[in-house]
């Protein structure tokens, strides 16, 4: 576990390097508490709908978060000795899917001067055609509270998980305590985004993100589960059959999304 330790302690590093480099902030809100910005990438800048989406839900966090820092800077000033808090929002599009259905990363990092800094995923799918925010339902006949949609993709989670944990010697967490945050709900399975395929303009399966502590201790990092298509075949509507197809491109299986 030292390993891993050391491993997420050079990830955060390399965030904060990240940031530092990154261009200037979209939107960002600086006082004595915090500091903290929101970033978007070229791709959803391109799209002026999906832009404006992004930066208001964006500035609503940093003004969620600059009253909070606010707040505990009067109440205990002493932590603020050294500066005030560090957050950054990234937005960045991992794929596109039948030139229609964007999938957008959104990684949070957030420094309180905590034992460690923390970071959140969370995922956006975004309609193009629509110009709206929209869940994975339209790809599936039912999609029901443990229904057979959500159990099959609960059950295809659990076993990309545990193959990722073995592959990281972590398989002593691959367990149902560490996976019991994982229901067969679409609220609750995790973040989802479309994964992209071999096959130009569909999409190979979903991917769902999970940032530390999901699914396992904070050593271990962030976590991404990959379901391929073929293993939700059964519960395919007839747009989810048009968008699906193709394999998971070797890249993308290699790096973390």
């Amino acid at each position: 576990m030292i390993g891993l330790s050391v491993a997420v302690a050079l990830s955060a590093t390399c965030v904060i390097s990240a940031l530092a480099a990154d261009p200037k902030p979209d939107a960002v809100v600086k006082t004595k508490s915090i500091e903290a910005r929101v970033f978007l990438d070229d791709r959803i800048k391109a799209d002026a709908a999906l832009a404006a989406d992004c930066l208001a839900e964006g500035r609503k966090w940093l003004d969620k978060n600059a009253a909070e820092a606010a707040a505990a800077r009067k109440e205990d000033p002493q932590f603020f000795k050294d500066g005030g808090w560090d957050f950054a929002r990234k937005y960045e599009i991992r794929s596109v899917v039948a030139d229609r259905y964007v999938s957008v990363l959104r990684n949070d990092y957030m420094d309180t001067h905590g034992a460690h800094p923390n970071s959140d995923v969370n995922t956006i799918l975004w309609d193009k055609t629509e110009r709206k925010r929209i869940s994975i339902r339209p790809f599936f006949t039912e999609t029901a509270d443990g229904g057979p949609t959500m159990k099959a993709m609960v059950k295809a989670v659990i076993a990309s998980l545990k193959a990722e944990k073995k592959k990281r010697d972590t398989s002593e967490t691959a367990t149902d305590e560490w996976f019991k945050s994982v229901e067969p709900n679409l609220l609750k399975i995790g973040a989802v985004t479309l994964a992209p395929s071999t096959e130009a303009g569909r999409s190979s399966g979903l991917t769902f993100h999970y940032p530390p502590y999901a699914v396992g201790p904070y050593a271990e990092g962030e976590y991404v589960a990959f379901v391929p298509w073929e293993a939700l075949k059964p519960y395919l509507t007839a747009e989810g059959t048009r968008i699906f197809g193709g394999a998971r491109p070797k890249g993308d299986a290699e790096e973390p999304q």
